[in-house]
This record gives C-alpha cells, sequence and structure tokens, in this order.
C-alpha cells in the first residue's frame, strides 16, 4: 500500500499536534493565579494544572480568557486519543471481539473525557480512567504481539508515572510538585501515543 494512502493511521499524530498548540496558546491566554500565589500573572508550568486553563475563573479571581481555547485542545485531544484506539486494533492481529473491545473502550472513555471541565471533574477522571482501562490493556498486549520491545518498556515506565502521580496527589507534603510531575507524565504519554501511531504507519506499510 502507497503511503500516501496509509496517511490516516497517523491521525492520532497530527492530532496531537494540533491539541499541543492549541494547549499552548491557552496557556499564554491565562490571566494569572496558581497553587502557590493566587495573584501570580499569567500561567505557570510549575504551579498551574490543565484543568485551571478549563475552569471558567482563572484562580487569581478573574474571567478565564483561556477557557475557550482550553475547551477546544481539550475536544482535540479525545478526538484524537478515540481515534488511535479506533485505529491501533485495526493493524494489529487481535480477534473480532478484542478489536471491537477496544475500539469501544477507547471511545467510551474519551466521550466521558470530553466533560473533565465539569464540577465533576474528579469523577469525571475516576470513570475515564476505568473504562480506558481495557484499551491501554489492549494496546499492551498489541505491542507486544508487535514485539515492539522498546515501545513496551516505555509503556511500563508511562505507568510508574502515573503511580507517581497518584502518590503526589495523596500526598499533602508533596502536592507542589504535581503540576510538573503531570505535565511530564502526559507529555510522556502523548509521545508514546505518537511513537506507536508512527511505528504502525512504517508497519502497515512494508507488510503490505
Amino acid at each position: 500500500m502507497k503511503k500516501s494512502r496509509a496517511i490516516w493511521i497517523l491521525t492520532p499524530l497530527f492530532g496531537t499536534f494540533v491539541y499541543i498548540s492549541l494547549y499552548c496558546i491557552a496557556a499564554f491566554l491565562y490571566p494569572g493565579g496558581n497553587q502557590l500565589d493566587k495573584n501570580a500573572k499569567g500561567f505557570s508550568w510549575t504551579q498551574n494544572y490543565w484543568c485551571n486553563l478549563l475552569n471558567e475563573h482563572a484562580m487569581n479571581g478573574q474571567l478565564n480568557t483561556a477557557r475557550p481555547v482550553a475547551l477546544m485542545a481539550m475536544f482535540v485531544l479525545c478526538i484524537t486519543l478515540a481515534a488511535f484506539w479506533y485505529i491501533f486494533p485495526r493493524q494489529v492481529d487481535f480477534s473480532r471481539s478484542w478489536r471491537i473491545a477496544i475500539q469501544l473502550s477507547g471511545v467510551i472513555a474519551m466521550l466521558v473525557g470530553l466533560f473533565i471541565f465539569t464540577n465533576l471533574h474528579d469523577s469525571i477522571i475516576n470513570i475515564a480512567g476505568v473504562c480506558a482501562l481495557l484499551a491501554v490493556t489492549g494496546t499492551f498486549i498489541g505491542i507486544y504481539k508487535l514485539r515492539w520491545r522498546d515501545l513496551f518498556v516505555m509503556g511500563i515506565f508511562n505507568i510508574i508515572l502515573i503511580a507517581l502521580n497518584n502518590i503526589l496527589y495523596y500526598g499533602d507534603d508533596l502536592k507542589m510538585y504535581l503540576p510538573i510531575v503531570q505535565k511530564i507524565t502526559f507529555l510522556f504519554f502523548l509521545l508514546w501515543i505518537c511513537l506507536i501511531d508512527i511505528r504502525l504507519f512504517f508497519f502497515r506499510y512494508e507488510r503490505r
């Protein structure tokens, strides 16, 4: 198959670039305030959370001018990850039932994730996380079946980072480090998804 005809496989890669661009624009538009200083100006990459950009008001009390862009970024992110979990199992030697289960798990998780900006933020994260569990498990199984050991190890490191996030979240004395660790974790996860997507693109091309 010609690479030009398989370019749709890279949809998650393109979506990730759009999301990161919108994220940076939203961060630039954020009025100010963070967990250490409510009167601080602008967005702090070490003390503000992603969800701060989604709130109706900034932490300094001002109307959050970053919100429209942040909501657009969140929409792009959810569509991007839903696309990944729709595409990935179609390119791996899964049974039909497994393929559908992974696709449904990923897509439903991202549909739930669209509501992360609401007052049910924590509950939405938990529900989306549970829904995505099968999709993530399927991703690991798929990578293992394809013998992509480097990406499998990278995925394990992602799990370790997620565990670290939980430790920091529930440890009050360590919570000040959570915003930066959260961003590192998220960027590393997106990098993992993009590398899988790129590998998948060339894998499909080579096997044809």
